[in-house]
């Protein structure tokens, strides 16, 4: 279904219920995004209930990856108009570092595993400053694999366990809100599925997240919701399923 989402709120009035029966959790009003004159991001607005999984889609140049960067508050794209909140807070006014003090954890699609680094101090640097989040035992239990190799260096791991220790370090954040880009990029179909099953038990214990993924289909079946972009617009705010089982919305939009 295609939606109109001009119609939200007063501005400067946090959000109070999402689609359903649910209060919003995170919500973006009317937020437009430029990389210096380009008009990247227009007009998105949306809800998240708390504990749900959000796949954000898209051709390629949709303004997927623009628009995550911009809920994390990075100062490219910048946000010219439009409001973020989370938790009741407003971040529209928040730079990166305020962003994730107050609950955003970013794992960007180059992963930004720190090089000199072994896998455990890579996870104990996360914890250098608060809020802190899980422990670095914790991190182990999720990711058995991380805990066989706490002592090799971060960037020497294999893509699927490096993607594994970008999460791990956001997680290592008391996080509210956790935002994924491409985080199935360059991985065997087997990782791909380890990653998916983590997804799954991170959404058990009610970490609401956000994933922009350019393999829909798997982005599609661990997700709750789905949002379509098209040319930096939403046209699409539904459920995950009713995108699966439509055809002609995956064709226009999604080239699948």
């Amino acid at each position: 279904m295609a939606i109109d989402t001009k119609e939200r709120k007063a501005p400067g009035v946090a959000p109070i219920q999402a689609k359903g029966t649910a209060p919003a959790f995170f919500s973006v009003y009317d937020i437009h995004a430029y990389y210096g004159e380009s008009y990247i991001v227009q007009g998105v607005s949306f809800d998240i209930r708390e504990g749900e999984i959000l796949a954000l889609l898209g051709r390629n140049g949709a303004g997927k990856t623009s628009t995550l960067r911009t809920l994390a508050r990075l100062d490219n794209p910048e946000l010219k108009h439009g409001e973020i909140w989370l938790d009741h807070q407003p971040l529209h006014d928040m730079q990166a570092h305020q962003a994730a003090k107050n609950g955003i954890g970013l794992v960007p699609e180059d992963r930004r595993i720190i090089p000199g680094l072994t896998v455990e101090e890579n996870l104990i640097l996360a914890q250098i400053e608060p809020p802190i989040g899980w422990s670095v035992e914790r991190i182990y239990e999720l990711f058995p694999r991380l805990g066989e190799r706490r002592n090799q260096e971060g960037v020497t791991l294999s893509g699927g366990e490096q993607q594994m220790l970008a999460i791990g370090r956001a997680l290592a954040r008391d996080i509210k809100l956790l935002l994924l880009d491409e985080p199935y990029e360059g991985l065997a179909p087997v990782i791909v599925q380890e990653i998916e099953k983590t997804l799954e038990n991170i959404k058990k214990l009610g970490i609401t997240t956000i994933i922009v993924e350019q393999n829909a289909v798997a982005a599609l079946h661990i997700s709750d919701r789905a949002i379509i972009m098209d040319m930096g617009e939403v046209v699409f705010d539904g459920d995950a399923q009713e995108v699966l089982e439509n055809e002609q919305l995956r064709h226009d939009y999604l080239a699948i």
